[in-house]
């Protein structure tokens, strides 16, 4: 490598273009072969800059997000979720109610597609640009517990208050008591009017006041809750007893 060379590849790290200034020398090489306009390299050096970056940026998002699994909303099949039409699927993925701070109710029994559907949505978000927090309701409930003794938990707390997307899955997964259920209430109140939430739950709000276990804590989450909305119903048979697997095969 020739010291110029050199000289060029650490004043582009400098100015913080490493993405560019790791491939500089090959497509050098490549230039006094195809010898392409200055313009034209330079752009193509340059999209590549923007390129790579955009590819970290989408990689950290994901990382903060805590998706449990990478499940698209191409992976979601609406042959098995008959009470979703294409075109509401379309129009969730859309994102149109994300951009106006809606949220989503996403009811339904076991293994439907409630969590696969919260995903999808989620991972559409992001790569659009949006930032997005994955948390199950026992983890939240941790975190809200020990947001003032833990860093970890004050940070993913902060974190989750300053995302556009907050997806809770299985709300109602286990009853909560009265102190628990007042440190929901003010999450929910700090992303009221701000942050969009997905919420999935085997059981309708009308029944929350029996696992929240306070009926004015109850009713004040539904109020923020519901106020701006979309309940989505989904029914059927659970997908994973449907295609599950069986260590003695179809015999």
């Amino acid at each position: 490598m020739s010291a110029e060379l050199e000289q060029l590849k650490n004043d582009m790290k400098r100015l913080k273009i490493t993405e560019a200034a790791a491939v500089v020398e090959e497509r050098l090489l490549e230039a006094q072969v195809k010898e392409p306009s200055y313009q034209v390299f330079l752009m193509n050096l340059v999209q590549h800059e923007i390129k790579k970056r955009e590819e970290k940026q989408l990689g950290r998002l994901y990382k903060l997000a805590a998706f449990p699994e990478y499940k698209p909303l191409d992976d979601f099949d609406l042959s098995e979720q008959q009470s979703l039409s294409k075109k509401q699927l379309k129009q969730l993925q859309e994102l149109i109610w994300l951009e106006q701070a809606y949220n989503l109710i996403l009811l339904g029994p076991p293994g439907v597609g409630k969590t696969c559907l919260s995903i999808g949505l989620g991972i559409e978000a992001i790569s659009r640009g949006y930032r997005v927090t994955f948390v199950q309701m026992d983890e939240l409930i941790r975190l809200l517990k020990t947001e003032e003794i833990s860093r970890n938990s004050r940070a993913k707390v902060k974190r989750m208050v300053g995302s556009d997307l907050v997806i809770i899955d299985d709300l109602m997964f286990m009853a909560i008591d009265r102190h628990e259920a007042n440190l929901f209430f003010q999450l929910i109140n700090k992303l009221y009017g701000q942050t969009s939430i997905i919420i999935t739950s085997n059981k309708g709000p009308e029944d929350w006041g029996d696992i929240l276990g306070d009926p004015a804590i109850t009713t004040a989450i539904l109020d923020r809750l519901i106020h701006k909305s979309e309940v989505i119903h989904l029914s059927g048979d659970s997908y994973r007893l449907k295609h599950r697997q069986t260590i003695f095969g179809n015999n």
